[in-house]
């Protein structure tokens, strides 16, 4: 097998299973608050892609403890577990940094949690969020999460992102020299309007060489209330039907070097909310389909 996926990478570092819960940092972004823009990327629901956290948003302590009800509920094994916590949803180097810094340590203080995943844009890395990242990173599991996308700055403009494609590569140089130890993790969709088969593969070629330490491919899914919507009811773009974006996912499984750890190869939408493709809501087959790729590479 010449590749390794994020449950793998986890268990070999810590010599358990570690479940990743997700919380809630009260961040927005740049391309929200009309610092860069307003909306926000146009595939963003107003949750900012965290759709599925814990209702307890009374502290970040409150939320860390709810999430580990539901994982005991779902996983109800007395076996030992471990916890990353992940600040998802908007930007969380964004904002009051020294409330954001607070709040990532608070639930690094959290009993079994063994790291954290911080979702955020390579524009958004001030001077102080990168040495509490190393300091942080001397002491836990830091991984850091980029939300590229696309390589392409055409579509960059027109998902609404408003950060220049070279941004992003000049952050994962920064990060790796600066910060040694944190684990990069960039993100892409498959299918966003205008793009084809070539650009979404220059795309994870392009974060490849850059130097990510790991991937995150999901397809592009339309959900209500979003600008998307509104796109898609305009006919201005279609969705991928399921054998393509399996497709995609043979071609990328290919490309990944063994040193790139594969962290999603689909994305999880609230089935309330999508509007196209409805197959994603099929967690179940879209899984096993793309299990039956992994296992014949």
């Amino acid at each position: 097998m010449g590749f390794t996926t994020a449950s793998q990478f986890y268990k070999n570092l810590f010599n358990t299973k570690v479940y990743k819960i997700t919380l809630d940092g009260g961040c927005t972004c740049p391309n929200r608050d009309g610092t860069k823009g307003v909306g926000g990327c146009i595939f963003c629901s107003e949750t900012g892609s965290g759709d599925f956290q814990s209702k307890d948003k009374s502290t970040i302590t409150a939320q860390v403890e709810a999430a580990k009800q539901i994982v005991n509920k779902k996983f109800p094994k007395k076996i030992e577990k471990k916890y990353i916590v992940y600040f998802q949803n908007y930007t969380n180097t964004y904002g009051n940094e020294d409330l954001i810094i607070k709040k990532w340590k608070e639930a690094l203080s959290c009993s079994d949690v063994v790291g954290i995943a911080i979702a955020t844009r390579p524009d958004c890395l001030s001077s102080k969020i990168v040495s509490e990242i190393k300091d942080l990173s001397n002491n836990w599991y830091v991984q850091l999460e980029f939300g590229l996308q696309s390589k392409s700055n055409e579509t960059g403009k027109l998902i609404n992102r408003c950060y220049e494609t070279k941004v992003y590569e000049n952050a994962v140089t920064l990060i790796k020299q600066q910060c040694p130890k944190v684990h990069v993790v960039t993100h892409l969709i498959f299918g966003l309007p205008g793009e084809n088969e070539k650009k979404m593969m220059e795309s994870l070629d392009y974060t490849i060489a850059c130097g990510t330490d790991g991937i995150k491919i999901t397809v592009l899914y339309v959900l209500k209330g979003t600008k998307l919507e509104n796109m898609y009811n305009d006919g201005l773009f279609r969705t991928l039907e399921m054998e393509e974006y399996l497709n995609l996912i043979r071609m990328a499984i290919k490309k990944i070097p063994s040193n790139v750890i594969i962290h999603r190869l689909t994305g999880d939408p609230p089935k309330s909310l999508v509007i196209s493709p409805v197959w994603t809501c099929n967690k179940k087959k879209v899984l096993s389909e793309i299990n039956k790729i992994l296992g014949s590479n």
